[in-house]
C-alpha cells in the first residue's frame, strides 16, 4: 500500500498557529538579569486605506526574522508595532467622505492589523501604540513642553507655502510648479505666525555623531541637509549710503573675481536701493516669484531669471562697481539673503552671467597660468592658485581663503562664519487632524466687551504660556466641520467653546495650530519601552532595559527628515537627562523597493499593485515571507514575480513532505552530514548578516538533498523545522507537532553545528597555466606543494599547455588555486 505524502495546507494550518501563538502570549517582551536583549524596530505604518501591498512585508520579514532567530538563541527581544496615524492624507479623506478622521484610522488601523498578524509576524501586540490615543498624545505634548521650557520651541513669523484651498502651509517638497502636489490648487508665498523647533541648536552634534553610528550611506544625505560649511560673511557697501549687503561664502579666495551681487527678491533692502527707471520690473518680478516654493526657485536645472535693480556695490577687495540683481534663486531666509557672484568658480553664477551678458574674471587657475574667462565652457570650481587677487596672487586656495580672511577681518569689511543649510524646523500646520500645541495666549478684550467668543479682541500671541502638566492630555475638540478654510488660524478657531476659557477671571485663548505628523513619530520608540504606564512617558528601568534600539529597519524615504527629527528629539531629552544615551539607533538598515511586474513602481493608477491578501489566499503567508526573503540582497530594489512565489510554494510543499514522513534513528551518510552541519552554520550566520536570500537558498539545496535520501531521521528532521521556523513560522510549528512536540518550536534552541563538519575534507582547485585555467585538480584540504606538483603530474591538459616549455614559477595557494607560468 503506497504511503500517503503529508501536504502543507496553510488554509488549516496559518490560522491555527496564530491563534496559539496569540493564546500563550509567546512574543510578550520580558528582560531577564543576565540575559542580551535585542530591540529590533520597524518603521511604524501610517495606516492608509488601501492597506498593505506586498511591498510592506518585505521589511517587516526581515526584522521578525531576526527576532525570532534572537529568540531561538535565548536573547530577549523587544519586537513591537503601532501605527503613526494622525496626519493630511487621513484627514483629506475623512473630508472626501464625510466620516471624521477618527472612524476613518480605526477602520485603517484594523484592516492593516488583520493583514499583519496573517503574516505571522512575532511583534508584541501588548505594547502596540496608536499616535492618536490620547494616552500618547499626552506624552506627545509633554515633550513639547520640554522643548517650549529648554528654548527650543518658539514663535516666529516666517515665509511660508500657503495653499488656501486645502488650508494649509505646505513643505517644499509638497509644491509643484506653484501648486499643491495634493489636488493641484494654487500656492503662495506669505508670511505667518509659525512655532518653530529650535534644530539649528544640535547641528554640529546632529552631523558629528553620524561617525557613531552602523548607519547605511544614506546617512551622507543628513550631513548633506544638515550642511555645515566653513568661510567669512563680508560686507558690500551700496553706492549712495544706502547700507551694505552682507554675504556669506565658503569661498573668500575668490572675492576678486566677484563681478556682480545677487539679493533675494524679498530682501529687505530691495525697495530701498531700487532705482526708479528699475523699479517696475522688480515690482513685476518679485510679484511672480511670490507663488513659487523654494525648491522651485533653487531648482538647477532651470532656466535663469532676474532683474537688474539699477543699484552697485563696491567689491571690498578690488574696490570694482558690481550691479545689484534680484533673482529667485537666492532665498530671503537662507543664510544672508545675497550671495557675492563669481561666474568663472561657480556654475549657478556662470550661467546667470552667460544669460544676462555679465562678465567673468578668472582668479583660480588649475596651473597657476592666466586664462581668459570668457572662454571657459563652463566655471572652474576647484583649487588651484589664486590669480589677479593683489595680495593673495600665487597662493594655493587654503592658505588663500586663511589669507583673505585675516584681512577682511583686519579692514573691518568681514568675519571668519560657520554656516549650516539646516533650517530650524516649521512645527505648525493649520489642520484638524494632529495634536494640539499644548499653549495658550492672553487675550485683551476691546471695550466694553466681555466675551472673545463673540466680542472684538486681540489675541497676545506675543505672550505664550504653558498648559500645566496636570492638565495633559489637551484633547481635539469634536468638530462637525473641520475642513480646512482661508483663515490661517486652522479649523480650531472655529471651536470656540474650546478654543476661550477663563480662569482667575480672565479669557485666555488656545493655540490653534496643530502639531505635524511628524510628531507623533518622533519618539514612539521611546514609548514602546514603557506603553502603559500612566505616570511617565517610559521609566528608567524600562529605558535600562532596552536602550538604544540595536536595529531600525525602514524605508530609504525617511533617511532624512524622520531620521534627522527623532535624533533631535532624542538628543534634547538626552540634555535635559530623560534619557542616557545621545543616539537612539544604533544600526538602521534600509530595505529595497519592490517594483510591480511591469518593473515599475507600484501605484493604483499603473493596475500593478499586489495585494498580500491575495498571495496569502493562494499560496500562505509562509510563502509570501520566503519569497520575499529569497527575491534578493534586502536593500535591494526587486521586481515582483507572481511565478517565484509558486516555485517557494513548491519548496515548502517538498520540504513539509520529507520532514512529516520523517522516521527512526538511522544515521546520515557523511556527504549529507556534512551539509546539515553547513546549512546550519549558514544560515545562522546569514540570519544575522541579513543575507536572507541565501541562507533561504542553502535550506533549499538541503532541501533537496534530504528529499533525494528520504525518509530521513527525525533529529534530522528537527534540525531543518529549526533553520525554517524564523523563515515560514506557520509550516515550522505544524511539523514540530507532527515530530511530536507539545512545546512551541518557536521556543526551541536554536540547532548547533560540528565546526570540524563545516569543513571539507577534500577540495577542487583550478589549476592555471599562465594565468588561464587549463584543469582542475582534488586535493585534501592541508596538501603540501609537493602533493599539489604530483597532482597534476601526469593532467593531460596541462602537459599540453607544458610540455616542451621552461617552468619560470609555481605558485600553490592551499585551497585555492595552482598557478604555472612557463615559456
Amino acid at each position: 500500500m503506497t504511503r500517503e505524502i503529508p501536504r502543507y495546507d496553510p488554509a488549516a494550518i496559518e490560522p491555527k498557529w496564530q491563534a496559539r501563538w496569540e493564546a500563550e502570549r509567546a512574543f510578550v517582551a520580558e528582560r531577564r538579569p543576565g540575559k542580551k536583549k535585542l530591540y529590533v524596530l520597524d518603521m511604524f505604518p501610517y495606516p492608509s486605506g488601501s492597506g498593505l501591498h506586498v511591498g510592506h512585508p518585505e521589511g517587516y520579514t526581515a526584522t521578525d526574522i531576526l527576532a525570532r532567530h534572537a529568540r531561538m538563541n535565548d536573547v530577549d527581544v523587544l519586537h513591537p508595532m503601532g501605527w503613526d496615524a494622525f496626519g493630511l492624507p487621513a484627514e483629506q479623506y475623512a473630508i472626501q467622505t464625510g466620516t471624521h478622521p477618527a472612524v476613518t484610522t480605526a477602520k485603517n488601523v484594523a484592516t492593516f492589523k488583520r493583514q499583519l498578524k496573517s503574516l505571522g509576524f512575532s511583534y508584541d501586540w501588548s505594547r502596540e501604540l496608536d499616535t492618536t490615543d490620547p494616552g500618547y498624545v499626552k506624552w506627545t505634548q509633554w515633550i513639547f513642553l520640554r522643548l517650549f521650557e529648554r528654548g527650543l520651541a518658539y514663535q516666529a513669523e516666517t515665509p511660508v507655502n500657503w495653499c488656501p484651498a486645502l488650508g494649509t502651509v505646505l513643505a517644499n517638497e509638497e509644491v509643484i510648479d506653484g501648486k499643491s502636489e495634493r489636488g493641484g490648487h494654487p500656492v503662495v508665498r506669505r508670511p505667518l505666525r509659525q512655532w518653530m523647533l529650535r534644530i539649528t541648536a544640535y547641528a554640529d552634534r546632529l552631523a558629528d555623531d553620524l561617525a557613531r553610528v552602523d548607519w547605511p550611506e544614506t546617512k551622507l544625505k543628513q550631513e548633506q541637509w544638515i550642511g555645515r560649511s566653513e568661510g567669512a560673511e563680508i560686507d558690500f557697501d551700496v553706492e549712495g549710503g544706502r547700507g551694505a549687503l552682507r554675504v556669506y561664502t565658503t569661498r573668500p579666495d575668490t572675492l576678486f573675481g566677484a563681478t556682480y551681487m545677487v539679493v533675494a527678491p524679498e530682501h529687505p533692502l530691495v525697495g530701498g536701493i531700487t532705482t526708479d527707471d528699475a523699479r517696475p520690473a522688480v515690482e513685476a518680478y518679485q510679484r511672480e516669484v511670490a507663488s513659487k516654493s523654494d525648491m522651485e526657485r533653487t531648482a538647477l536645472a532651470k532656466t535663469k531669471t532676474g532683474v537688474f535693480t539699477g543699484a552697485y556695490a563696491t567689491n571690498p577687495a578690488s574696490g570694482a562697481r558690481l550691479p545689484i540683481w534680484i533673482a529667485d534663486f537666492v532665498l530671503g531666509h537662507y543664510g544672508t539673503g545675497a550671495i557675492m557672484s563669481v561666474p568663472a568658480h561657480d556654475q549657478r553664477d556662470f550661467e546667470f552671467a552667460r544669460q544676462f551678458g555679465l562678465p567673468l574674471v578668472e582668479v583660480v587657475s588649475p596651473d597657476g597660468a592666466l586664462h581668459d574667462a570668457s572662454n571657459f565652457d563652463a566655471a572652474f570650481t576647484g583649487d588651484g592658485v589664486a590669480v589677479r587677487s593683489g595680495h593673495l596672487d600665487g597662493l594655493g586656495t587654503d592658505a588663500a581663503k586663511a589669507a583673505m580672511i585675516e584681512r577682511l577681518v583686519a579692514d573691518g569689511r568681514g568675519a571668519r562664519k560657520v554656516n549650516y543649510k539646516l533650517r530650524d524646523w516649521l512645527f505648525s500646520r493649520q489642520r484638524y487632524w494632529g495634536e494640539p500645541f499644548p499653549i495658550y495666549f492672553p487675550v485683551e478684550l476691546a471695550s466694553g466687551a466681555s466675551d472673545p467668543r463673540t466680542d472684538a479682541h486681540v489675541v497676545r500671541y506675543d505672550q505664550p504660556i504653558p498648559l500645566d502638566e496636570r492638565e495633559l492630555p489637551l484633547l481635539l475638540p469634536e468638530l462637525d466641520d473641520f475642513k480646512p478654510g482661508d483663515d490661517p488660524a486652522g479649523p480650531l478657531a472655529r471651536a470656540k467653546d474650546w478654543r476661550y476659557f477663563q480662569r482667575d477671571g480672565r479669557w485666555f485663548a488656545r493655540e490653534t495650530n496643530t502639531m505635524p505628523q511628524w510628531a507623533g513619530s518622533c519618539w514612539y520608540y521611546l514609548r514602546f519601552l514603557d506603553p502603559t504606564n500612566p505616570d511617565e512617558a517610559w521609566s528608567r528601568e524600562a529605558y535600562d532595559a532596552w536602550m538604544p534600539v540595536d536595529l531600525y529597519v525602514g524605508g530609504a524615504e525617511h533617511a532624512v527628515l524622520h531620521l534627522l527629527y527623532a535624533r533631535f528629539w532624542h538628543k534634547a531629552l538626552f540634555d535635559a537627562g530623560y534619557v542616557t544615551h545621545d543616539e537612539p539607533f544604533h544600526r538602521l538598515v534600509h530595505q529595497g523597493l519592490i517594483l510591480g511586474e511591469n518593473g515599475q513602481k507600484m501605484a493604483k493608477s499603473l493596475g500593478n499593485v499586489v495585494n498580500p491578501d491575495e498571495v496569502v489566499a493562494a499560496h500562505g503567508a509562509d510563502s509570501l515571507r520566503l519569497y520575499e526573503m529569497f527575491m534578493g540582497p534586502l536593500d535591494q530594489v526587486k521586481p515582483w514575480q507572481t511565478k517565484g512565489v509558486v516555485g517557494i510554494r513548491r519548496f515548502l510543499d517538498r520540504a513539509f513532505a520529507v520532514c512529516a514522513g520523517a522516521l527512526g534513528e538511522h544515521a546520515l551518510d557523511d556527504e549529507t552530514s556534512r551539509l546539515l552541519h553547513k546549512t546550519v552554520k549558514k544560515v545562522g550566520d546569514d540570519i544575522v548578516a541579513l543575507r536572507f536570500n541565501t541562507a533561504v537558498s542553502a535550506m533549499m539545496i538541503l532541501s533537496n538533498r534530504l528529499h533525494e535520501v528520504a525518509p530521513i531521521p527525525t533529529a534530522t528532521a528537527e534540525v531543518f523545522v529549526k533553520l525554517l521556523a524564523p523563515f515560514a513560522p506557520h509550516v515550522a510549528e505544524e511539523l514540530w507537532e507532527r515530530l511530536g512536540h507539545a512545546t512551541l518550536v518557536s521556543r526551541a534552541p536554536w540547532p548547533t553545528y560540528d565546526p570540524a563538519l563545516t569543513v571539507d575534507d577534500l577540495v577542487e582547485l583550478a589549476v592555471q597555466v599562465n594565468g588561464k585555467v587549463r584543469s582542475r585538480v582534488t586535493l585534501p584540504r592541508g596538501a603540501t606543494e609537493a602533493d599539489a606538483r604530483a597532482a597534476i603530474a601526469d593532467d593531460a591538459a596541462v602537459r599540453a599547455f607544458t610540455a616542451g616549455k621552461i617552468e619560470k614559477k609555481f605558485l600553490y595557494v592551499p585551497g585555492k588555486i595552482i598557478n604555472l607560468v612557463v615559456a
